[in-house]
């Protein structure tokens, strides 16, 4: 007879998962021994499970389709929790397999028992379930990948207790259609072309799937017949971007500055987004950035067919003859000199190749890479949706397990690269594509700024040397050699350039530790508090202004 392991592994395969993100344990081994008898199924083995979970994400953004992820028992849940928190942010549909104790060994609460359905719940608050017996394993298998998969993508987690894993009258169970979104009803769309038709300023704030191809062509036809502005989410999930498309203008990651984007708009209008607010509350400033002069209406949720819905709307208003503005393609100049951030980003924009996948997570030191790439050939830009660091380089291996032939170049900060670093490994171990280009500053930058916003003006040495990474220096060159990485460290742009194009020439893995000073230090960083306070007294034209050298 099949045991639940074998019938489990053939119904995710049949229901289209074909890729497993592992760190097993002793609960999960059939289902690693099921692995030799299923060649449908790709398992990757990770050294940490934050580097599983965020590769799991990773995958699924690009493949269209959930991985699956293979973790053991709470604790190691526990581990992969904040990329799993990332992914449901950015309503990624993973199959997020937990092993369990057996089921009668629950009761003498071993070293290694815990609640892993209260940690679940966390992450995949919509899909949590246990499974009770071998006979119903997989008709709940079955039914965490529906819940995956409906739109518009959810974490489900399904925990397999070992003795529903090895026990015998397994049966594989047929997938199950996942429900069609509807698009916006008539009512809607007919509301919101009225506000379109006003001649009020109007935005839409564009999030989820609206920022793949279909949706923005079908926004930049509205934006070129009625004016309409369009507004990219801050962290898009993954954004089609380059030379011959609509271009679209993200809000800035600072409230000050989002504030500026939006201080005129009369009617917002969300396209599978929700309402901006700021990313963390600061004494004395507005949490929600929508200025109480503005509207806002919902033209279509995340669970709606977004494409369908601003096809509608364009019908609606006249607009589905429109010439969309497009982005023309321009690549900036051959960095020259000592290495700067922005030199780092001039050269990704100058060298990146066509149908790239690029991962952001460069923090502080990325700030000029939107600007730097927006006219290079088209690509996909994936960034950190739920705020939790850590997730570029294992987003960096999903997205190249599930593209093989396009290039991925992940841009990450010393300080996020460092919670995992072990992702370096498993691109070694599967000769993945992937050029990781680590920004080292030697610092927390980010949080240096943030100790002055939030108004802990008066910090001392002991406080900020918790934002500083120096003593010692972090070799990133040497570790990711360590782990079979081909790497080198470089402080010119002229080396930059030459380790970038050698990166690209060959394939399998590759890291460029690029040593920088930090974007926002010495006088920029006194300044900017203070710049960033006397906004609301300065004329729009001046603010856009800033806001443009700031974050462009």
């Amino acid at each position: 007879m099949t045991n639940g392991a074998h019938a489990l592994m053939k119904t995710l395969v049949d229901a289209g998962v074909e890729v497993c993100f592992t760190n097993p344990g002793t609960s999960e081994m059939h289902f690693v021994a099921a692995l030799d008898d299923e060649p449908g199924m790709r398992a990757v083995l990770a050294l940490f499970e934050g580097v599983a979970t965020g590769a799991a994400d990773g995958y699924a953004r690009m493949a269209d389709r959930p991985a699956a992820t293979l973790l053991h028992l709470g604790c190691g849940l526990g581990n992969g929790l904040a990329n799993l928190h990332n992914a449901r942010k950015g309503k990624v549909p993973v199959v997020n397999i937990v092993g369990d104790h057996a089921t009668y060994h629950v009761k003498y609460d071993a070293q290694l028992q815990s609640d892993i359905e209260t940690v679940a719940r966390n992450v995949s608050p919509g899909f949590v379930r246990t499974a009770t017996s071998t006979e119903t394993l997989c008709q709940d298998a079955v039914e965490a990948i529906a819940a995956a998969r409906t739109a518009p993508g959810q974490v489900a987690t399904l925990i397999l207790p070992a003795d529903v894993s090895w026990g015998e009258g397994g049966v594989a169970s047929a997938p199950l259609a996942p429900p069609v979104p509807a698009p916006a009803d008539d009512a809607v769309v007919g509301a919101i072309a009225a506000v379109i038709r006003s001649g009020r300023k109007t935005a839409l704030l564009m999030g989820g799937h609206s920022l793949r191809e279909p949706g923005l062509w079908a926004a930049a036809k509205l934006a070129a017949h009625s004016g309409v502005i369009l507004l990219a989410e801050t962290f898009p999930t993954r954004m089609k971007r380059g030379a011959g498309l609509p271009p679209v203008e993200r809000l800035a990651y600072l409230a000050e500055l989002a504030t500026v984007q939006l201080t005129d708009i009369e009617h917002l209008i969300l396209v599978d987004a929700k309402a901006p607010v700021s990313f963390f509350a600061y004494p004395g400033k507005q949490s929600c950035l929508v200025p109480e002069t503005c509207q806002v209406h919902t033209l279509v949720a995340p669970d709606q067919d977004i494409t369908a819905s601003l096809n509608r709307l364009n019908e609606a208003v006249g607009a589905t003859e429109a010439e969309p503005v497009l982005q023309p393609a321009r690549r900036p100049g051959r960095p020259r000199g000592k290495l700067t951030a922005e030199k780092v980003c001039k050269a990704v924009g100058h060298l990146m190749p066509a149908d790239s996948i690029l991962v952001d997570e460069g923090i502080t030191s990325s700030l000029m890479l939107s600007v730097m790439t927006a006219g290079a050939p088209r690509h996909d830009l994936i960034t950190l949706t739920g705020g939790a660091i850590g997730q570029g380089l294992p987003n960096a291996v999903g997205a190249a397990v599930a593209c093989p032939d396009r290039p991925v170049l992940a841009l990450i900060g010393d300080g996020t690269a460092m919670y995992t670093i072990q992702a370096l490994w498993s691109m070694a171990r599967e000769e993945l594509n992937v050029t990781s280009i680590i920004f080292n500053n030697a610092s927390y930058s980010v949080l240096n700024i943030e100790l002055e916003r939030v108004g802990a003006e008066q910090a001392g040495a002991r406080a900020k040397a918790q934002l500083d990474l120096r003593g010692p220096v972090l070799n990133f060159a040497e570790m990711a050699q360590g782990m079979g990485v081909h790497a080198v460290r470089v402080d010119t742009a002229e080396d930059m350039t030459k380790a970038m194009e050698y990166a690209l020439s060959m394939p399998g893995p590759h890291l460029i530790e690029v040593m920088t000073p930090e974007s926002l230090s010495g006088v920029k960083r006194r300044i900017l508090p203070w710049m960033l306070r006397a906004l609301p007294n300065l004329p729009l034209a001046v603010n856009r202004a800033l806001k443009r050298k700031l974050a462009p």
